[in-house]
């Protein structure tokens, strides 16, 4: 079964836009979960401008799920995973200035860094995911440093979707082929909709998770959030 991670880094920007509690993170958590989610993600950036390193320390213990964070291995962020210890540390490698994740590892030209700050986080027991694009050799870098899974990002999927599905989840099929040969789990995120997932999963239905937020939390604010976690499970099934 592919389980849905919801993403909350939306519903911190709306909270921290105004300042105060509201949205209140904590609730909206509890609400995820109760209707159904079945894992929340959190990406905490150096300028906290929407997940707080606080978010952190308020969730964990409130969390019946899986808890992802997601985030670049920065000194902070390790000290930070190491702290609170979540089920999965999903490694991205962002830029302090990126709006958005917009690429993954070169886990060849990162080998030493990646295979030092992963050992760190299995030696706690918590399970470790990279960031790649489709690239086989990517993958079995990935594998090569120590991770249990790759997360593919699946950007180019999405843009491409609506002008020739099939071409779009090509490199994708390939890659999941990878990743199952090496016996690395597999998650997939990045722009992932209810326009484009059902398809993902019928083509690789053997990922372990998904983890979407943007497309999700702005689906939440015409059919409701229990109603749209119910319309992403949906995607996830078998047909």
């Amino acid at each position: 079964m592919t389980r849905l991670s919801v993403n909350v880094n939306k519903i911190a920007t709306l909270r921290n836009a105004r300042g105060g509690n509201q949205p209140d993170l904590v609730a909206f958590v509890a609400n995820c979960e109760r209707y159904g989610a079945q894992g929340i993600t959190v990406h905490p950036r150096p300028d906290e401008r929407h997940i707080r390193y606080s978010d952190v320390e308020n969730l964990r213990p409130l969390i019946k799920t899986e808890f992802n964070i997601e985030g670049n291995p920065t000194p902070q962020f390790i000290e930070l995973v190491l702290k609170y210890k979540p089920d999965q540390v999903t490694l991205v490698p962002d830029d302090p200035n990126q709006l958005t994740s917009d690429h993954g590892w070169d886990t060849i030209a990162y080998h030493g860094f990646l295979k030092n700050v992963i050992n760190q986080f299995k030696t706690a027991g918590i399970r470790t995911s990279v960031f790649v694009d489709p690239v086989e050799k990517f993958i079995v870098g990935a594998q090569a440093v120590g991770a249990d899974r790759v997360e593919l990002y699946t950007e180019s999927y999405a843009a491409r979707f609506a002008f020739n599905k099939e071409n779009a989840i090509a490199d994708f099929v390939e890659a999941a082929k990878v990743a199952r040969e090496l016996n690395l789990g597999l998650n997939a995120g990045h722009d992932l909709s209810l326009e484009n997932l059902s398809y993902f999963h019928q083509q690789i239905p053997w990922v372990d998770e998904v983890s979407i937020g943007h497309a999700l939390i702005s689906d939440a604010l015409y059919f409701g959030l229990e109603n749209t976690i119910q319309l992403y499970l949906r995607q996830l099934k078998d047909r």
